[in-house]
């Protein structure tokens, strides 16, 4: 009896940087309020609630940064280009 292996398929081919998860990071700087972090995440972030913006803009001022949202490229890039238009300062994106 015969097994047969099967690959899965790629979304890009290596190097392409379009398959996999990416990372949107927020990083601490001094000009912006907690408020104004908490708000934009809430607005930008499907999902994320002003208490749970609150709680991501408390972990950036105390960690330096934190990852808000990781998933496919082009919505990250989305996200990115949102909360750094609002004033946010930003990371790269990373992939995952």
């Amino acid at each position: 009896m015969a097994t047969e292996t099967l690959e899965r398929p790629r979304t890009g081919g290596p190097g392409s940087g379009l398959g996999g998860d990416w990372r949107v990071i927020v990083l601490n700087d001094d000009h912006n309020t907690f408020d104004h972090v908490a708000r934009t995440l809430a607005n930008v972030i499907p999902g994320v609630s002003f208490d749970a913006g609150y709680r991501l803009a408390d972990r950036i001022h105390n960690s330096g940064q934190a990852i808000v949202w990781t998933g496919a490229k082009e919505t990250a890039e989305l996200y990115w280009e949102l909360l750094k238009d609002a004033g946010l300062t930003m990371a790269p994106l990373e992939r995952q």
